[in-house]
């Protein structure tokens, strides 16, 4: 098999970078440059149409191109640690926040991404401005519903670090990255934000 990565800033790949740093699994990685356009050549195009990364390309030709479909691949493989939870009600419990995570706050900033940001106006043709910038208070908002889920634990799921908080890490990071940073003033997912980026596995 032959995972296709891009570096940082860009969140899908790295959660699955970090899930495999927390599964203490290794597999051969090519790089694709998301600003050298590598992902719109054609020859990363035959291996994902979509021209995105990442993607879990197997030896019969099969190729896996969602992020978290391709953590529940390795999850499979190697259910220690769990990290998509334990249980029929926990397992329930970690999809609804990676969900959640997705659609409530990573939506709305992939709008603000794609239609504000400078970097994205020589791909986004055109770009909707002001429709992007209405936007980022539901960023904002997303992440005070964040901050008072984490109220009542240390992590999305009340019980162990899982698949949602490596989404919800990775989307943070990337919305700093964006322009809108967590407000001060949200402790909860500041508290939340620290203990996930102490994690060696952050790193990767």
């Amino acid at each position: 098999m032959l995972f296709y990565d891009s570096a940082s800033p860009a969140p899908n790949p790295r959660r699955v970078r970090i899930f495999l740093a927390e599964k203490h699994v290794r597999v051969p990685m090519a790089q694709v440059s998301i600003p050298k356009a590598e992902h719109k050549a054609a020859a990363y195009l035959a291996v994902n149409p979509h021209g995105q990364t990442p993607a879990l390309a197997f030896d019969d030709g099969r190729v896996l191109t969602e992020s978290v479909a391709i953590c529940r691949y390795f999850e499979a493989l190697h259910p220690d640690p769990p990290l998509f939870g334990q249980g029929a009600l926990n397992i329930a419990e970690v999809d609804m926040w990676t969900r959640r995570v997705e659609m409530r706050l990573m939506t709305p900033l992939g709008l603000v991404w794609q239609h504000t940001h400078p970097w994205t106006a020589r791909i986004v043709k055109p770009q909707y401005t002001e429709f992007g910038e209405t936007q980022r208070p539901r960023v904002l908002a997303a992440m005070a519903e964040f901050d008072h889920a984490l109220s009542g634990g240390s992590w999305l799921d009340g019980v162990r670090y899982t698949i949602a908080d490596i989404v919800l890490l990775t989307t943070i990071d990337f919305a700093t990255f964006v322009g809108i940073p967590m407000p001060g003033e949200l402790g909860n997912l500041t508290d939340w934000h620290r203990r996930a980026s102490a994690r060696p596995s952050a790193q990767a």
